[in-house]
C-alpha cells in the first residue's frame, strides 16, 4: 500500500472518529436536556430514569449507556448548568478595561440575575428539600456550583489585592462574603416566594449597594 493510500485511510479513520465523537456529544446533550426538564418539573426524588428517557426521546438502554444512574445524570446536568452560568458571571471581571467598582457592580448584577433564573430557583429548592434524603445533591451543588464560583471569585480578589486595589487577607472567605451579600433582599425573598421588586432597576440598585458596601470594608481608601 502506498503512503498516499495510507494517508487517505488514516484521514478517513480520523473523520469517522470525529463524527462518532460528535454523535456521542449530541446524544449526551439530548439526554441532559430531557433530564433537565424532568428534574425541574418533578424534583430529584420524583424523577425516574424512565421519565427522563421518554422526555429525551431515547431508550433506557441508551440512557444507561451514557449515565449509570440518576445521581450521575443529575450531577452532569447540574455541572453543565453551572458551567454555562459561570461563563456569564465572570465575563465582567475578566475584562481588565473595567475599574474595580464597575466590575463589582457588573458581577453583583450577574450573580443576582443568575440566582433569580427559574432554573436556579428550582434547583435550589430541590437541593434544600431533598438533601437530607439524598446527601449527594448537596455535594453536587457545592462542588459544581458554589465552590467553583468561589474559586474564580477568590482568584480575582487575590489578584486585585496584589495590585493594591483592595486590602484582603483571606480571599476565599471574602469571596463567600460577597456572594452572600448578593443574595440579600431580592434573592432570599424570591426563594421563599415572598413579594419583592426584582425588576432591572431594583437589581441595579442592589448591585451598586453591594459593591459600595464591599469597598467600604476592603477598599484601600477606607483602611
Amino acid at each position: 500500500m502506498s503512503s498516499i493510500e495510507d494517508d487517505r485511510l488514516s484521514g478517513t479513520a480520523r473523520d469517522e472518529d470525529s463524527a462518532s465523537a460528535c454523535a456521542i456529544r449530541a446524544k449526551r446533550n439530548q439526554i441532559l436536556a430531557g433530564a433537565g426538564t424532568v428534574f425541574l418539573a418533578s424534583g430529584y426524588e420524583g424523577a425516574s430514569m424512565s421519565q427522563i428517557a421518554r422526555e429525551a426521546g431515547v431508550s433506557k438502554g441508551t440512557l444507561y449507556n451514557h449515565f449509570d444512574g440518576k445521581a450521575s445524570l443529575f450531577s452532569a446536568f447540574f455541572e453543565e448548568q453551572s458551567r454555562t452560568k459561570l461563563d456569564m458571571l465572570f465575563a465582567a471581571v475578566n475584562d481588565d478595561g473595567l475599574d474595580f467598582r464597575t466590575g463589582l457592580i457588573q458581577l453583583a448584577t450577574a450573580v443576582v440575575k443568575v440566582l433569580l433564573s427559574p432554573a436556579s430557583m428550582s434547583l435550589y429548592r430541590i437541593i434544600v428539600a431533598e438533601a437530607s434524603q439524598f446527601p449527594n445533591l448537596a455535594d453536587t451543588f457545592w462542588r459544581y456550583g458554589f465552590a467553583r464560583t468561589l474559586d474564580s471569585l477568590s482568584t480575582w480578589l487575590a489578584r486585585k489585592a496584589a495590585e493594591g486595589v483592595v486590602v484582603i487577607d483571606d480571599p476565599a472567605l471574602t469571596a463567600e462574603q460577597f456572594m452572600m451579600m448578593c443574595q440579600t433582599r431580592i434573592v432570599q425573598r424570591r426563594r421563599l416566594m415572598l413579594p419583592v421588586e426584582d425588576d432591572a432597576a431594583s437589581i441595579q440598585k442592589l448591585a451598586v449597594f453591594t459593591a459600595d458596601s464591599f469597598l467600604k470594608i476592603y477598599g484601600t481608601e477606607h483602611q
